[in-house]
């Protein structure tokens, strides 16, 4: 009688490797060579989302955005030409690099 154990179907490796050019990092990167300038960094399909978008780059919960207030961000909702979106700006004020 053979004792195998069955093959797993987990690759164990590790801990995963640090993502260090996600979108956030590009974006925070365009904010802080135009500092003081307010750029539009997403538009969410609700002003509720807008809104927790820049409050989580105010309060840097990315490390992208670090350290907190380091960059301000405001939720607006826009309507031009019968067309609503909502935008989230951001710009970079100062800080630790």
């Amino acid at each position: 009688m053979r004792n195998e154990q069955p093959s797993s179907l987990v690759e164990f490796i590790g801990p995963p490797p640090k993502q260090r050019n996600t979108k956030h990092t590009r974006i925070a990167s365009d904010l802080r060579a135009h500092p003081n300038v307010w750029g539009v960094v997403g538009k969410p399909a609700s002003i509720t989302r807008a809104a927790s978008a820049a409050q989580a780059i105010r309060n840097a919960r990315l490390p992208a955005y670090s350290p907190a207030g380091s960059f301000e961000a405001v939720a607006r909702t826009i309507t031009s030409g019968g067309s609503t979106e909502h935008r989230v700006y951001a710009r970079f004020v100062g800080g630790e690099q």
